[in-house]
């Protein structure tokens, strides 16, 4: 996979993975039908919307399907800073002259390739509004700086995700926005399906610790609904295994990799310690 980060005076603006001849594909574990709906939603070119809690997958499937479709894909990571020009282009100074440079969104409506707007919701209004014209029957970009529409590639496709647990007045998709996306509601996978996960990620770790921390980590979830605002994720889960691979005590490596990171609340993370002594102690 050819990865080419983009950046703009030092600042990383968006990544581009393009698959190459004899590349094996990014390991992904189904967990329903997602598959055979986003290549349904390609076919027909319409725009998918990427739904769940941080660390479940979706990027992780996002890149699966980009390989098996052969099509490039143009990530950007949103945030509060996030404008419309971000993503469509600006003009800049080079020397005594000002040039257009394209913005990742315009480069993907021109080539015909997936881009990603990972967490849409963390980026300004007005970054939100530039897409409406992609996701309906025009499918096409405008470019205000310039006076210019541009039709998209045939091949273009446009996705976006968002964690819906992250909602709030301030941050949030309007009802009008949403409504022009397919959707695919993502959680974390089933038990056997994250143990197989554990193994691949983290390979030589061992059957039976890949299965306790699978079990720690579903109690751990089950204390989203005392207080916890982030659950221990599946990618938390692979990060201790990859911590006990390197040597660290199962216990502490379930400490930095899915306690310390996710809270800061002393009763919330004792009580998350309590699991995890309960599945590692000795």
């Amino acid at each position: 996979m050819k990865t080419a980060v983009n950046r703009i005076r030092g600042v990383e603006r968006d990544i581009v993975q393009v698959p190459q001849p004899g590349d094996k594909a990014p390991y992904y574990e189904p967990q329903g039908n997602e598959v055979a709906v986003f290549e349904a939603a390609y076919r027909k070119r319409l725009p998918v919307m990427l739904k769940g809690p941080t660390g479940c997958g979706k990027t992780r499937f996002l890149e699966y399907m980009a390989f098996q479709l052969k099509r490039p894909l143009v990530t950007v990571s949103c945030h509060e800073d996030l404008t419309s020009s971000d993503l469509v282009g600006r003009f800049l100074l080079e020397g005594a002259e000002t040039v257009w440079q394209d913005g990742p969104l315009t480069r993907a409506v021109k080539e015909g390739a997936i881009c990603y707007l990972d967490e849409i919701v963390e980026a300004r209004t007005d970054s939100t509004v530039v897409i409406h014209s992609l996701t309906d029957h025009r499918r096409r970009l405008t470019i205000e700086k310039k006076g210019q529409e541009i039709e998209a590639h045939e091949d273009f496709m446009l996705v976006i995700s968002y964690n819906p647990g992250y909602q709030t007045v301030l941050k949030d998709l309007k009802p009008s926005t949403k409504q022009r996306f397919i959707a695919l509601n993502f959680d974390f996978p089933a038990e056997e399906t994250e143990r197989k996960i554990i193994l691949n990620e983290a390979p030589g770790i061992s059957p039976e610790l890949a299965h306790q921390l699978v079990t720690a980590g579903r109690k751990a979830r089950l204390l989203k609904d005392h207080g916890l605002e982030e659950s221990a994720s599946t990618r938390a889960l692979v990060y201790a295994a990859n911590m006990m691979n390197a040597g660290l005590d199962p216990v502490a490596a379930c400490q930095v990799s899915m306690v310390n990171p996710i809270t800061d609340d002393e009763e919330l993370a004792e009580a998350l310690m309590e699991i995890v002594q309960a599945h590692f102690g000795a």
